[in-house]
């Protein structure tokens, strides 16, 4: 496993699914973890889960799309574990809904999360990524989370898709404007394929929507089907990703896409 020994992640959406594996799996590499969630219970249980005896991790309510939230939890990254290596922009929101069907309220809200949260944790985890920055061999690093629905159409809910998009684009933009100032902070996006997790059963409830049958062992069946490797992904297999590019082993990346998607958009 690619070591994080001394680093400090702060990793939003941490309760549960992709965001709850990463931060066990960086806990495990040596990094200490501040876990962020509106999910407070699953939150901390979590937390009680892989801190650890040495308290390695620690919870922080954090909804990303409110700023004094992000500040709280700056500040206990930084007094509790003395500043901040890695952040993960990982809290996102799916729909599932077809495009007439959505109305500007439930718009409004899937902006505020998977655009806004972005925005927010960048802007206002910088300067401390950027002091960490200084003194270490690669620098410091973002990882956000798109999705391939972040490179290719996604039938089931362009209105994702268009924010997924847009994680993919900040990710180059905010990597070349921190080099371009010479902030030693990288900014790396992955994109996940259908996931078997919480948010990866809404896409496959959805897509039975659509279909009219709501059958969902064939939706199931069928997402799989997609998929060269004919499997789902697992949250195991983005944690891994997520922890080589927080990792000084991608210390030559920034602004690049790491996909993990079974093959699914080789096709």
């Amino acid at each position: 496993m690619n070591s994080l020994h001394g680093k400090v992640a702060l990793i939003t959406g941490a309760a549960r699914g992709i965001g709850a594996e990463i931060a066990g799996l960086m806990v495990e590499a040596g990094a200490r973890v501040v876990a962020g969630d509106i999910r407070e219970e699953a939150g901390r249980d979590r937390v009680a889960d892989i801190a650890g005896t040495q308290r390695k991790a620690e919870f922080v309510r954090l909804d990303v799309t409110r700023p004094d939230d992000w500040t709280d939890a700056v500040q206990v990254a930084q007094s509790r574990f003395g500043g901040l290596d890695i952040l993960v922009n990982n809290a996102a929101i799916f729909l599932g809904r077809d495009i007439e069907e959505v109305g500007l309220e439930d718009w409004q809200r899937l902006v505020d999360v998977n655009l806004t949260g972005v925005f927010l944790g960048t802007k206002l985890c910088a300067p401390s990524l950027r002091e960490r920055g200084r003194d270490s061999a690669h620098g410091s690093a973002i990882v956000n989370m798109s999705s391939i629905a972040g490179l290719v159409g996604a039938p089931l809910d362009p209105l994702y898709s268009m924010t997924k998009g847009g994680v993919t684009l900040f990710t180059k933009s905010t990597a070349l404007t921190f080099a371009n100032k010479g902030d030693r902070i990288r900014v790396n996006a992955l994109h996940p394929g259908v996931i078997d997790t919480d948010m990866g059963h809404q896409t496959i409830v959805s897509r039975a929507a659509l279909t009219g049958d709501n059958d969902l062992d064939v939706a199931r069946a069928g997402a799989i089907d997609r998929h060269p490797m004919k499997r789902l992904g697992t949250a195991d297999d983005i944690a891994r990703g997520a922890v080589f590019l927080a990792s000084d082993d991608a210390g030559f990346m920034t602004g690049s896409s790491l996909v993990i998607d079974g093959g699914l958009t080789a096709q």
